[in-house]
């Protein structure tokens, strides 16, 4: 018989191990600040300037974290998850991140190039032949309508969708004509509910013109979503299955989700909009955005649940957000999940604008579905060159810096964002960097 110290010793290191194996899966390992060279005292300064901004009530609340070396550094909660209930923000507190959701549908799309399910240079009509006749709208004054027609110059291809330069745009970025034909059309923008699925959005879209000329101009709008559904086709299966099987599952995503289940609704972050003449009013059931498109804050546990947007439809949490985020870093691989291969990831965040224009920041380009920067000298920020990630519409931020194997992830839900808490966080963990 073995001794009872035996038994008790050998059941305190299963129940360690088993916490170990607990927090790995929830996130990555944890370490002390200065472990990794950041500084303690300097991170200090942005808890103070996050929290500025929660008292000054400018946000209700946030969730920051700091990961360098595939360890998490610094993560914490602010400010409150329902100003209106006094709940507290929480570490594990689940967010809207809209056009975060670009990035996973990318992955997504690059594991079916890797199977050889397609080329980046396939038009979108061999596998949706609606797309066959894509029209360009141009405004011309001297038309009946204000606008007329005309043939686009070359098909829509898969790469124009991972670059954002198919033409295809946004209903409420309100350019002429256009704005009133998506609304008309009934074409969700992934931040409204629908009866649709993807396949018959699809269609809907196809019948919409172009802003422009496919492969000449940078035109946010719906392209990711568009891809969502090249990947259905592509690998017969829902969006929804397909990240949960393909990326979720692998890569311990347990809280990633397009609809909440119901044990977790209760972790939702309330959304929140400015007041006019200062504070925070909490989002009406049923919003205007940009008097286009109705929002519900309610989208991800009520309504239809048959629209997955690959361009805007996930709701996560910080920690999720980081494994995907680390995999990135880790080109192509976590814990020993590999979903693309070093060079898949080396294309992903490389600029592929060339002379395309980038409107939004100076000294980044643009690769597929991230943004990339070219380094300090040119954006004339903190950085490395290379930094790639991308933000959300409710005021959700990541960044990945692989030359300082760091991530640094920002979730608060405000739409839309009127603070620089983004750019602000960016600069405090720089500054926080000490060797």
């Amino acid at each position: 018989m073995k001794p009872p110290c035996f038994s008790i010793v050998s059941t305190i290191a299963f129940l360690f191990l088993l916490t170990n194996i607990t927090t790995l899966a929830q996130g990555l390992q944890k370490s002390t600040p200065e472990a990794v060279g950041l500084s303690s005292p300097r991170l200090e300064r942005l808890d103070k300037v996050i929290q500025e901004h929660v008292d000054k009530e400018q946000i209700p609340g946030a969730v920051a974290l700091i990961a360098r070396g595939g360890k998490v550094a610094h993560v914490k909660a602010y400010g409150m998850k329902d100003m209106e209930n006094k709940a507290p923000m929480a570490e594990d507190a689940i967010f809207r991140i809209a056009s975060m959701t670009k990035p996973v549908t990318t992955v997504a799309a690059m594991i079916l190039l890797e199977e050889g399910k397609f080329l980046l240079d396939d038009p979108v009509a061999k596998y949706i032949p609606a797309f066959a006749s894509s029209k360009v709208l141009v405004v011309d004054e001297t038309a009946k309508n204000g606008y007329r027609l005309e043939d686009a110059r070359r098909p829509i291809t898969v790469r124009h969708l991972l670059t954002q330069t198919s033409g295809i745009t946004y209903g409420f970025l309100g350019l002429p004509f256009l704005e009133k034909m998506y609304k008309d059309a009934g074409i969700s923008d992934g931040l409204t509910n629908t009866d649709d699925n993807l396949a018959a959005w699809a269609q809907k879209l196809a019948g919409m013109p172009l802003a422009n000329h496919p492969g000449e101009k940078f035109q946010y709008g719906l392209n990711t979503d568009l891809l969502g559904r090249l990947v259905e086709i592509w690998s017969g299966m829902p969006l929804d299955a397909f990240f949960r099987t393909r990326i979720f599952e692998p890569l311990q995503m347990k809280d990633t989700h397009f609809f909440l289940p119901e044990d977790k609704i209760g972790r939702f972050v309330s959304l929140y909009e400015p007041k006019p003449d200062g504070g925070l009013l909490k989002t009406p059931l049923t919003q205007q955005v940009k008097g286009a498109a109705v929002y519900s804050p309610t989208y991800h546990y009520q309504g239809p649940r048959t629209f997955f947007s690959g361009g805007a439809g996930l709701a996560s949490t910080v920690s999720d957000y980081l494994r995907f985020a680390q995999m990135l870093l880790n080109g192509g691989e976590l814990d020993g999940a590999r979903l693309l291969s070093p060079k898949t990831l080396e294309l992903m965040t490389s600029n592929q604008l060339g002379e395309v224009a980038y409107p939004w920041a100076k000294g980044t380009g643009f690769g597929f579905g991230l943004f990339v920067e070219e380094g300090p000298q040119a954006t004339g920020n903190l950085g490395s060159a290379g930094n790639f990630g991308w933000s959300g519409f409710f005021s959700t931020y990541f960044w990945v810096d692989s030359k300082e194997k760091l991530i640094g992830i920002l979730m608060t839900q405000m739409q839309p964002n009127p603070t620089n808490i983004a750019a602000k966080f960016k600069v405090m963990v720089y500054q926080a960097i000490v060797e």
